[in-house]
């Protein structure tokens, strides 16, 4: 192995290291994050954190698109293990992927949709793998037959125009009730998520697995998936 192949090797490895520290601080502080934590953790100064992650945004940075990355595969994963007819199926495929995955990995989850953190603003690179469990569902409501429409009124104008705006920056075909109603199902899921996660259903839901699914068969039906 070349010396520059081995100082990148290493550097890739310290890079692991430092991003695996941080989740355990993480689990520990939530999302105040602090470089010299996370430097007293790995038995080393501080300034040596430097040279891998400039700033402790730097660092927010990496975690919050590795944990986006782990969901949105998560979800990836679990949407094409079917059969591309079974829309109901996928439908709810993700959404179990995405619960799964919030339970399994909390404070990274927490750091993703929890309170924002003071001072830190998320960069441009953060927002296509934020956009992978939006863009599953969407893809599931767009191969509906095209003579499919979700139930519920029409759409108000400046909605429309929000919702066109953002079919044509991605560039598909889906019309505006179809992606209403994918967005109406991300909300409600993520917004059950947190209440389950952060404990808001605490002492008022026990059966917490057939609320959710109750919830996914509910938001399935808005969604006009047979």
């Amino acid at each position: 192995m070349s010396a520059s192949s081995l100082r990148a090797r290493v550097r890739s490895e310290m890079h692991q290291e430092i991003k695996e520290t941080a989740r355990r601080r993480l689990a520990v502080e939530g999302a105040n994050l602090s470089l010299r934590a996370v430097a007293r953790d790995m038995d080393i100064v501080p300034s040596a954190l430097y040279r891998y992650f400039p700033s402790r945004d730097a660092l927010l940075t990496a975690l919050i698109i590795d944990a986006y990355e782990g969901l949105g595969t998560a979800a990836e994963d679990a949407e094409a293990a079917l059969p591309r007819e079974d829309l109901r199926g996928r439908w709810l495929a993700v959404c179990h992927a995405v619960r799964s995955w919030a339970l399994a990995h909390p404070a990274e989850y927490g750091l993703l949709y929890g309170n924002p953190v003071p001072g830190y603003a998320a960069p441009p690179e953060t927002v296509a793998p934020a956009s992978k469990v939006i863009l599953l569902l969407a893809a599931v409501v767009g191969d509906l037959p095209a003579k499919t429409s979700p139930p519920g009124g029409p759409l108000p104008g400046l909605v429309r125009t929000d919702l066109r705006r953002l079919i044509d920056e991605q560039a598909t075909e889906l019309p505006e009730e179809r992606l209403d109603r994918a967005l109406l199902a991300w909300t409600h899921l993520f917004g059950q998520l947190n209440f389950e996660v952060f404990h808001r259903l605490d002492d008022m839901i026990q059966a917490r697995t057939e609320y959710f699914e109750h919830h996914l068969s509910l938001m399935a039906d808005v969604a006009g998936l047979p």
